[in-house]
């Protein structure tokens, strides 16, 4: 019985649409981040305003106390005894925070918080020459300043004279930030103006010619492919936050976040579709509609990809309501629920755009259906043999990375795995990697944790190198390049492959089956794999009892000492980050000059790339010779290394004598298994505080 499953690769590099994507990712980097900003200032401008929900409720702008309009900008206050107006806080918000807000952030992802320093400085001149609210002008200062301080950095890079160091950092960005400042203003500003008021004037055409409903045909397609944060961030957004400024309210927000087309999609599939897709839709339409995640039925589009012309008649539909009852919103609404979008409303637009939701679902539900019905008896013929689980794997790879929300989609992702889990007993799960020394190390870590915590701490799951694999696991977790060597050597077992052993999403599908499996038996069934985990409790008990009976030999020495921990590596390359980690492993004289080459050919023929920025080089199996006892080196990088197409911003070099390495590598794995650990890790300023912060899995 054998079954595999695996995660989707990563988009291919290169390609126009891997560009924009690219493109549309950085600037959604920038935007957003800056959302809760944007929030704030669309319900201040929602209730303070002359026309906002405060003086709707009191009867006009007259009956407004003094302090309403001081905050919305439109009151007057006395200053030295003379009355004067008040800029409140809805025109500096949009005009001064938001743009600085954004081009701290572009910076800071450029050149950290230096380059976000500079970043603003440099859109300060831009804001201020052009007069307007500049988000486009903050998306290209922000970066760009920051990216043009780091290369002048690397100019002086260790040429300074030691003690001069703080005065020349300082003053070299307060001065080049000071000459972009008066760029900005001088240069920048007018052509950034410039293109704003294009755009801008572009989109009140299509609104004046009732044609902006023809923008779903290129909107609604970006978005399945990812492609839509370019058009999102890039040009809806600014332009939109500047007529939410002047009018109150903007219809931009509304075109990409109108969650109405894929909720008609998911419905019609929900009662027109067949197999996995039928039964995961009304899940899906959950996480769509109110959780606001949009990406949970691009699959479905991408399974029958006729189905983008139901998204697109949907959301030319939602357009033109909104243009027809003059609804929009006073911010973006992010995630795109129904729930933050009738938050952002305007005042008194909330039934027009409710009504542009239902609308924009009913059409797309008939779309829908109709093509559903029409393929439906050549789809049952067929059976649907995976489809959405193909489709998933192209959203993903379109994405460029796993999506928590497309894993809960469940059984349609694991296809035949699900099967089997249903019709096997599960009591012995083997991670199998390459040298069996870290990878899968980590991985059974990872997953072990899962299963205790879903009371199923009776399951056994263990490590071994692939060659070592034998016929009694009842499931065997490889990386996807391992899995048809694992399957030669235990062809009867349950085969899941993943992408990387630290964050795959397979663990938790595995988890769910295993745990629904367990709730199927009866008390007596379930009594018997308890108390047939002894011997599995035994067998955890003897690997730590190994790795104590390791660290003796080793002489009582901690695997991971401060020494072998440096905050700052110097690589700028996968090669050279092996190399680092190996020589911190040499120079703790763990193993000889000759493991750093096998740590290449180990990465060579599988990546040791683990997910959350953490890549574990080790050596193969057959350089277990060159390890002298066992020891562990933690490098951490201020800008990512490339790792085949992977960020990683940690490097632990991984060298372990009789398992003497496993106890502390298993917690390293669920340290990185917390996201909010791994960032905690990314902030840590020297190797004190990275050891202080790593002593726990010392211990």
């Amino acid at each position: 019985m054998t079954a595999a499953t695996s995660d989707a690769a990563p988009a291919t590099k290169g390609g126009l649409r891997v560009g924009v994507q690219k493109f549309g990712t950085f600037l959604s980097g920038m935007v957003m981040p800056n959302i809760p900003a944007f929030i704030a200032w669309g319900l201040i401008t929602a209730l303070f305003i002359e026309t906002g929900w405060i003086a709707l409720i009191a009867g006009g702008a007259e009956h407004l106390p003094d302090w309403v309009g001081l905050i919305g900008g439109f009151g007057q206050s006395i200053v030295d005894g003379e009355l004067t107006d008040n800029p409140g806080l809805v025109s500096p918000m949009i005009t001064y925070m938001l743009p600085l807000l954004i081009a701290y952030q572009g910076g800071k992802m450029v050149y950290d918080t230096r380059g976000g320093v500079v970043g603003v400085i440099a859109t300060m001149g831009v804001v201020a020459g052009a007069g307007i609210p500049m988000f486009i002008g903050a998306m290209i200062m922000g970066p760009l300043a920051a990216y043009l301080m780091k290369q002048l950095d690397k100019l002086w890079d260790g040429k300074v004279r030691a003690g001069f160091e703080m005065l020349v950092n300082n003053f070299s960005a307060g001065i080049f930030g000071m000459i972009m400042a008066l760029v900005g203003f001088f240069a920048i500003a007018p052509v950034v103006k410039g293109l704003t008021t294009v755009l801008g004037n572009g989109v009140e055409w299509l609104v004046a010619h009732q044609l902006l409903p023809v923008v779903s045909i290129l909107v609604e397609p970006a978005k399945v492919l990812f492609l839509n944060n370019a058009i999102n961030h890039g040009v809806f957004t600014p332009i939109g936050t500047d007529q939410a400024e002047q009018t109150g309210r903007s219809i931009l927000f509304l075109i990409e976040s109108n969650p109405g087309p894929g909720l008609g999609i998911l419905l019609a599939f929900a009662i027109f579709g067949i197999g996995m897709a039928r039964a995961s839709a009304p899940g899906a339409v959950v996480i769509h509609f109110f959780g606001g995640i949009h990406e949970i039925y691009f699959p479905y589009v991408l399974a029958k990809p006729v189905l983008i012309v139901a998204a697109i008649a949907g959301g030319a539909t939602g357009v033109l309501t909104n243009m027809l009852f003059g609804t929009g919103l006073v911010a973006p609404a992010s995630p795109g629920s129904i729930i933050s979008i009738m938050v952002m409303a305007a005042p008194g637009t909330h039934l027009g755009i409710l009504l542009s939701v239902l609308l924009a679902a009913a059409v797309s539900f008939a779309v829908s259906a109709v093509f559903l019905l029409a393929s439906r008896k050549r789809d049952l013929a067929a059976g649907d043999a995976g489809d959405l689980s193909a489709a998933i794997a192209k959203t993903e790879a379109n994405k460029g990375k796993s999506s928590a929300a497309l894993s809960s989609l469940g059984a349609g992702r694991t296809g035949d795995t699900a099967t089997a889990l249903r019709t096997r007993e599960i009591h012995k799960v083997v991670f199998a990697c390459d040298a069996g020394m870290g990878s899968s190390a980590m991985g059974a870590s990872v997953l072990r944790n899962k299963f205790k915590k879903a009371g199923l701490g009776d399951i056994s799951v263990t490590n071994v190198a692939v060659a070592n694999l034998d016929t009694t696991p009842d499931l065997v977790v490889t990386h996807e390049d391992l899995t048809d060597r694992a399957k030669l050597k235990t062809p009867d077992a349950i085969h899941v492959s993943v992408k990387d052993f630290m964050s795959s999403p397979r663990y938790d599908e595995v988890v769910e089956l295993v745990r629904e499996q367990r709730a199927d038996e009866d008390a007596t069934a379930t009594a018997e794999p308890v108390g047939a985990s002894a011997p599995a409790a035994a067998g955890t008990t003897a690997t730590a009892g190994e790795t104590d009976a390791a660290e003796q030999a080793d002489g009582g020495e901690r695997i991971l000492t401060l020494q072998q921990i440096r905050a700052h590596g110097s690589a700028t390359n996968q090669d050279e980050a092996i190399q680092e980690a190996a020589d911190i492993l040499i120079e703790r004289g763990a193993v000889t000059p000759a493991y750093a080459k096998a740590m290449r050919e180990r990465e060579a023929s599988i990546s040791t790339y683990m997910g959350n920025f953490l890549a574990i080089p080790h050596g193969t199996n057959e350089a277990k010779g060159e390890i002298l006892s066992s020891a562990l080196s933690f490098v951490r990088y201020d800008e990512p290394i490339d790792w085949e197409g992977d960020q990683v911003r940690f490097v632990v070099g991984v060298a372990g004598k009789e398992g003497g390495h496993l106890d502390i590598l298993q917690k390293i794995a669920i340290l990185f298994s917390d996201e909010s650990k791994v960032q905690t890790l990314l902030d840590a300023t020297d190797e004190q505080a990275l050891y202080e912060l790593l002593g726990s899995v010392n211990e």
